[in-house]
């Protein structure tokens, strides 16, 4: 609950807020208005005034440099096609577009110095500031923009300026690409001359060693060659040879020092095609387990079978020995053998080796100058060819812009732009009144609402009087501008402390605030009441309280109080029923001396007596000392404030200046109000809703009585209007 009482506060403030920003705008919109007017008038006068101009553009596409040439590379690569160009490049091309050196062709072009009578470098600046260059964004595409009082010139520039670039960038390019192929005719020449020096050094070598060149990727054996392959081959021979004769070695000593059985086994496993052994081997081994199984079925000994078996394995045996015998033999002879070629192979080895590795160095020396002229060779076909593509490429037409539109005569001027200068001066005015209208409001100290009045001065409000309302007793008392008088009269009588205090001064801090005639409406509201009223107009400076009533002002309260008159003769009687006037006679010198006087305070207290309300008028309470005379001879003191006039400060003053002489200030009425414009106070001025049917009722039930008395009569429409002849703008002339 306390959340949602919240949120409704907040609702509530936020809406008030609103409410307070729209009543300072209604009220201040005579500022925003003249501000708006000031400004809008400003800005169509300056753009009256300013020289019109043309515009004319034309579009291009910037290509991608040429690239330095690259003599190594066998593609073409002079050129970024396909490739963004970058954001540093692109502004350097701005400026390029824009530079003195584009601009100062562009003049000569057109013979813009003679034309417009001035010498080059003017020209040029006059160009420099007609001129820009601006990109389309997300693109190549480059917007060439001249702006200039002559439309046919704008046109010409725009289109120059574009071309002059053109021919630029074009100079560059081939200046660039000159420079890039000078460099590679040179590094041409020079390796040129690195190939002649290589073929030099190949030609000394095959004159030395006597050999014929050939060309790498040919048949032919290279000199050293078959020599260096003869005695690698010699050399595996006797590393084989040997090999067979440590295996031969091996094998025999084998077959030495070992029982006949381990003979035999290991003369089998040598596996030798020439040997008996190993079939021989395998027929023992084959009877030994034909005995085996014999055994294992039962037979004996002498079983004919295992007889037969027994005298095979002898034999087998017998054989064996023989066999080795044999093999021995032949192991002998073999070694002999390889002993032999091996004494041959290391003779042949001794003779051949001085001479294959005197070949074999003169051959790296040969092949080692070959290769060194081959590759200088492939390197300079390499350029060559490159050399003969980038000639080409340069000889075909290279575009270093493309000319997507051509700059066009203009027909309208581009500036100034009448719409959007008179909008922005409109919308600028209309933001400039309202800042104006909130710094005024907010500097502005006056009071504004009843809160400020309560606030300030500590005292309340008794009575919300609206502006412009007329003298009531001239008007009629049965209107609705009469209601408010009467609020004032019922506060009045609430907010006295003692029934008897009725004797109240009328005061306000200034001239012009309404004081004389709010004081009149209330009398006569009051003694429409039935109150006997009394009327003092002790404002002995500037009277006008008789000019209200239309009675002769030279006798009145300065006679009683300076000669022996009875009340009588300055008490006049006026055309309103129970109400009274006291004017205030004569001016004279010392207007708060007479004031200040004991003959002043026995005339209050006797008419206190006589009247049931008496009402003094005294002049403005800051302007002179009267009216602090008054108040402390007084009951009770009123203060008549106008709304939105005098600053908070000086209304302080006035509370203080009634205070500080002992008065007692019964209320403030806050008058003047404009309720059209101050939303907040037509609370206190509903009043006028409920008067307006009745007063309308009751002028058509006379205009229908009257209307049968004499046909011919009109209703009067205007009568109320006549009826406001003195309002708050009269007592302003007066002050």
């Amino acid at each position: 609950m306390n959340n949602q009482g919240n949120n409704l506060n907040d609702s509530s403030e936020a809406s008030l807020h609103a409410v307070d920003y729209w009543q300072v705008l209604r009220n201040r919109y005579g500022i925003i208005i003249l501000a708006t007017l000031l400004i809008f008038a400003t800005a169509a006068i300056i753009t009256y005034v300013i020289p019109e101009k043309f515009m004319s553009k034309s579009v291009i596409q910037v290509h991608a440099p040429q690239m330095g040439l690259n003599p190594l590379d066998r593609v073409s690569s002079n050129n970024f096609n396909g490739v963004m160009l970058s954001r540093t490049y692109m502004e350097t091309q701005f400026q390029l577009i824009t530079s003195e050196l584009t601009l100062k062709q562009v003049a000569s072009e057109l013979d813009l110095p003679s034309q417009w009578n001035v010498q080059v470098d003017q020209a040029v600046s006059i160009l420099k500031s007609i001129v820009r260059a601006e990109p389309q964004r997300g693109t190549d595409l480059v917007e060439i923009i001249v702006e200039h009082k002559d439309e046919e010139e704008c046109q010409q520039i725009a289109q120059a300026v574009a071309i002059a670039y053109q021919k630029q960038r074009e100079s560059i390019e081939a200046q660039r690409v000159d420079k890039a192929l000078a460099a590679l005719d040179s590094e041409l020449q020079l390796q040129e001359d690195k190939v002649q020096q290589k073929r030099n050094v190949l030609n000394t070598i095959v004159q030395t060693l006597g050999i014929t060149y050939v060309e790498e990727g040919r048949s032919n054996a290279q000199y050293g060659e078959r020599e260096g392959e003869v005695y690698n081959r010699t050399l595996i021979q006797l590393e084989e040879l040997e090999n067979s004769k440590r295996t031969l070695d091996n094998q025999i000593k084998n077959l030495y020092g070992k029982s006949d059985d381990e003979l035999i086994a290991t003369a089998a496993g040598l596996k030798i095609v020439e040997s008996r052994v190993p079939q021989l081997y395998e027929q023992l081994v084959s009877n030994e387990r034909a005995l085996i199984g014999f055994k294992t079925s039962g037979y004996g000994i002498k079983h004919p079978k295992m007889v037969g078996v027994n005298r095979q394995s002898a034999q087998l045996k017998k054989d064996l020995k023989v066999a080795v015998e044999e093999l021995r033999e032949t192991l002998k002879s073999r070694l002999e053998l390889v002993e032999l070629d091996l004494g041959e192979l290391r003779e042949v080895v001794s003779e051949n080796k001085d001479d294959a590795i005197n070949k074999s160095m003169a051959s790296h020396d040969y092949a080692d100058a070959k290769r060194a002229f081959e590759t200088e060779k492939a390197l300079l076909e390499t350029m060559q060819l490159k050399h003969s593509v980038q000639r080409v490429d340069y000889k075909m037409p290279k575009f270093t812009i493309t000319m997507y539109e051509e700059a066009k005569r203009p027909h309208t001027p581009s500036f100034p732009n009448v719409k959007l200068n008179l909008a922005i001066g409109a919308i600028l005015g209309l933001i400039v009144g309202i800042a104006l209208a909130f710094f005024l409001e907010f500097i502005d100290t006056s009071v504004k609402s009843l809160d400020d009045v309560e606030r300030y001065l500590q005292v309340p409000v008794l009575a919300v009087i609206p502006k412009d309302i007329a003298v009531l007793h001239k008007q009629g008392g049965n209107t609705p501008d009469a209601e408010a008088y009467r609020i004032l009269r019922t506060n009045i009588e609430f907010n006295r402390r003692n029934p008897d205090d009725n004797c109240i001064t009328v005061v306000s801090g200034g001239a012009g605030e309404g004081k004389s005639t709010t004081l009149v409406n209330l009398a006569y509201v009051c003694a429409q009441g039935g109150y006997s009223t009394l009327i003092i107009d002790a404002d002995l400076r500037r009277p006008r309280l008789h000019t209200f009533f239309e009675i002769n002002n030279s006798v009145g309260l300065t006679n009683y109080l300076t000669t022996d008159l009875m009340l009588e003769d300055v008490i006049l009687q006026t055309p309103v029923e129970n109400l009274y006037f006291m004017p205030s006679g004569i001016t004279p010198n010392d207007a708060a001396g007479i004031l200040n006087s004991s003959r002043m305070s026995e005339l209050i207290s006797e008419v206190k007596q006589r009247f049931d309300l008496v009402l003094i008028d005294s002049p403005p309470i800051l302007g002179v000392s009267d009216a602090s005379v008054i108040s402390s001879e007084v009951d009770q003191t009123m203060i008549v404030i106008q709304h939105r006039k005098l600053p908070r400060n000086m209304l302080i003053r006035v509370k203080q200046a009634v205070e500080n002489v002992g008065g007692d200030i019964i209320g403030v009425v806050l008058n003047n109000v404009d309720v059209r414009s101050d939303n907040q106070y037509q609370y206190y001025t509903s009043y006028y809703t409920y008067y307006s049917a009745n007063e309308d009722d009751s002028t058509d039930i006379q205009y229908q009585a009257k209307k049968k008395e004499d046909p011919n009569i009109k209703k009067d429409k205007t009568k109320q209007k006549e009826l406001r002849v003195v309002s708050n703008d009269e007592e302003d002339s007066l002050y």
